[in-house]
């Protein structure tokens, strides 16, 4: 048996799951997807990756933000058996749960029932996992709660980020999807999840702001999780310095407090509270992102008096 499918996914990361569920042969009859949004500095209404991807494939697209009696009909016309939920972005209410005759799968990136919630692989990279995971699973009622079906994982390499990550398990997901349609066409009905659960809040500015206190080892970690969105940042001269990804520097920082800034072997490092990093590019305010040891090196005489102290 091969299910009739609803693909309901918004953002970038939701397109290659839907190319690789039409590649493993099954039949999308339609997408559901949020409404075009303002994007750019000229906010020009833009359809989402999903919906221009759809159109792309002649595909029928529904665009809602929140779940009405008007998304419903449009829904049942697809007359779908089954739906796959990519990073949808909006609550499913019991009424839509109901609606398909198996229901609506949603592929999760993380290991279940840890790090449920809007930024799985974000937090669960701030908190220094080396191994980041994908699930698939029955939506229920409870938030990421439902029974398990199957999963697959990706090692973190140096230099990751959050979006790196993502778009590797996403490009996986479409064959992760197909083959768990395959199981519950079969009989399977999943495994109920096992565990204490743990969140992934949606990340905030906040989440991006530096503590140097911190340990290399840890700031590293969080600076992988929030980029790119919403990015790594600490202030400077009351005003906010934007950071791309750091690697750790094998330097030596004795002596000198957490945050202060140092040309060491022609290369921009910090002090941390524990070991140091070295800055790759920095994004002052108002400015383009730029090389770090450019930037250091236009601080002039503060830099070389160690007087340049990031907060």
């Amino acid at each position: 048996m091969t299910f009739k499918v609803l693909y309901a996914g918004t953002p970038e990361i939701a397109v290659a799951p839907l190319n690789g569920l039409i590649e493993a042969g099954y039949d999308v009859v339609g997408v559901l997807t949020r409404e075009d949004a303002p994007v750019g500095r000229k906010r020009v209404m833009t359809p989402s990756p999903v919906a221009a991807r759809a159109e792309e494939l002649g595909l029928p697209v529904i665009k809602a933000n929140k779940w009405s009696e008007q998304t419903a009909s449009a829904v049942a016309e697809l007359n779908a058996d089954i739906a796959a939920v990519v990073a949808y972005g909006a609550i499913l209410p019991q009424a839509a749960l109901n609606l398909l005759p198996n229901g609506w799968i949603n592929l999760h990136f993380s290991q279940l029932p840890n790090w449920r919630g809007a930024a799985p692989v974000q937090r669960a990279l701030m908190a220094g996992e080396s191994e980041i995971f994908s699930n698939t699973f029955q939506i229920e009622a409870g938030l990421d709660s439902g029974p398990v079906f199957l999963s697959e994982s990706t090692q973190v390499a140096e230099g990751d980020t959050a979006g790196d990550i993502l778009m590797r398990l996403a490009s996986t997901g479409g064959a992760l999807l197909a083959q768990t349609f395959d199981r519950i066409a079969q009989g399977d009905h999943g495994t109920p999840q096992q565990g204490e659960p743990t969140r992934a809040a949606k990340l905030t500015l906040a989440d991006g702001k530096v503590d140097w206190t911190r340990s290399a080892e840890e700031l590293l970690a969080q600076v992988r999780g929030v980029s790119p969105e919403p990015g790594a940042w600490c202030e400077y001269n009351d005003a906010r310095l934007k950071l791309a990804m750091m690697t750790s520097a094998d330097a030596n920082v004795s002596g000198t407090e957490p945050g202060t800034v140092q040309l060491i072997a022609k290369k921009c490092v910090v002090t941390c509270g524990n070991g140091a990093l070295e800055l790759t590019q920095v994004q002052p305010a108002g400015k383009k992102m730029m090389n770090a040891t450019d930037w250091a090196r236009g601080l002039g005489s503060a830099l070389t008096e160690k007087k340049v102290v990031l907060a």
